[in-house]
């Protein structure tokens, strides 16, 4: 049997959020239940969970030109966040050189989500700098990754499937050569593609060419969208347009009503993020929790999923994205356990593998539930 790691419990400042007006205690006993319950994550990008640790060792063995003060930088989340995109940049340019650092960081991301519970993990990577100035090959740096999974899996029991992800701010181009490398070198472990980093002028359609392909080869496909403050239209056109599975973020949808109830009628899965950036600088943080599209979209009726993207430079785990939810933004546990089953029906996994957890998991989660409010 392979061996999950201790339980550990989740903190209680969770990614530097406000203190919400809205807010709920959570006491030993609950934390104790968010960090247990059986969990998807279907949002979270391998470079945002780089260990510091990690991160200083890899600067040390390639003498990156990367100062202490800087570093430490990474790792610090203020009230008013600056986003992590300088972190993944610093990732690509000077520190992931060989398939043995994915390696090592894929499966430190691996049982760090086991730890809390993640039992499936559906993870975002993107090659475009890797396969641009041609230092690691996709094939050899997918190879690394993967083996990073099947050790996780045989060493903690918790299963994962790849997403690479375009790089919307290179050119489009490059993201069709991206889906022909993943064409060319096929993995039933690498199931779709994404496309992440800043939104800004950099509509979904742009990358359309890349979506047809991708999708005219069985890939499946989701799209962060509706982020950073972008228009309801980026969000219709993923979903309507270039046809995605699945959406990550979509927050703005809520600026168009009717057609978030048609996307809940269709039971569309939205991959939300509790800790998001964009917020937490752009709202007073008195109205954080009051004004946070996430409330609305739950009562537009949308399928919501709660993750954590960039764990360790968010300073959130698997955990806390969930308990943000109740402890900070006032949704019900009872919703959490529909958006637990959302994750389930949003997952990529195979029909045999959902169907095992739509049996298990609810009487699982109930069970824990149970156990908490008896402390």
């Amino acid at each position: 049997m392979p061996e999950t790691p201790s339980p550990s419990v989740a903190p209680l400042a969770i990614g530097c959020v406000p203190a919400s007006p809205i807010g709920r205690d959570v006491d030993a006993g609950l934390r104790a239940f968010f960090v247990a319950m059986p969990k998807v994550e279907l949002h979270c990008h391998l470079l945002g969970t780089v260990r510091k640790e990690t991160f200083l060792d890899l600067v040390a063995k390639y003498e990156a030109p990367l100062e202490r003060a800087e570093i430490e930088a990474f790792y610090t989340r203020g009230e008013r966040p600056v986003g992590v995109l300088r972190v993944l940049r610093a990732l690509e340019d000077y520190l992931l050189m060989t398939p043995g650092d994915l390696r090592r960081i894929t499966h430190e991301y691996l049982e760090d989500a086991a730890r809390e519970s993640v039992r499936h993990a559906e993870f975002f990577w993107n090659p475009t700098a890797t396969i641009r100035d041609g230092r690691l090959p996709y094939a050899k740096a997918v190879a690394g990754i993967l083996e990073g999974m099947e050790q996780a899996e045989a060493d903690f029991g918790i299963s994962s499937l790849l997403i690479p992800s375009i790089d919307r701010e290179a050119p489009a181009q490059e993201a069709v050569f991206m889906v022909e490398e993943m064409i060319a070198h096929p993995h039933p472990k690498v199931v779709g593609i994404g496309i992440d980093y800043r939104e800004d002028n950099r509509p979904p359609e742009m990358f359309a060419k890349a979506y047809a392909l991708a999708k005219e080869h069985g890939l499946r496909t989701t799209a962060h969208a509706g982020e950073f403050g972008m228009p309801w239209t980026n969000v219709a056109m993923a979903v309507d347009t270039i046809g995605v599975d699945r959406v990550d973020h979509g927050y703005t949808i809520v600026d168009n009503p009717e057609l978030a109830q048609d996307y809940a009628a269709r039971g569309l899965v939205f991959t939300i993020v509790p800790t998001n950036s964009y917020y937490l600088r752009t709202l007073d943080h008195e109205r954080w929790a009051l004004d946070h599209p996430i409330r609305r979209m739950a009562e537009m009726g949308l399928k919501l999923h709660p993750n954590s993207d960039d764990p360790t430079l968010h300073q959130v785990t698997p955990a806390g994205a969930w308990q943000l939810l109740y402890s900070h933004l006032g949704l019900e546990l009872s919703q959490l356990r529909a958006m637990m089953l959302n994750g389930i029906e949003g997952s990529w996994a195979s029909a045999d593998q959902r169907a095992q957890w739509r049996a298990t998991w609810p009487g699982e989660f109930d069970a824990l539930l149970a156990r908490a409010q008896e402390v």
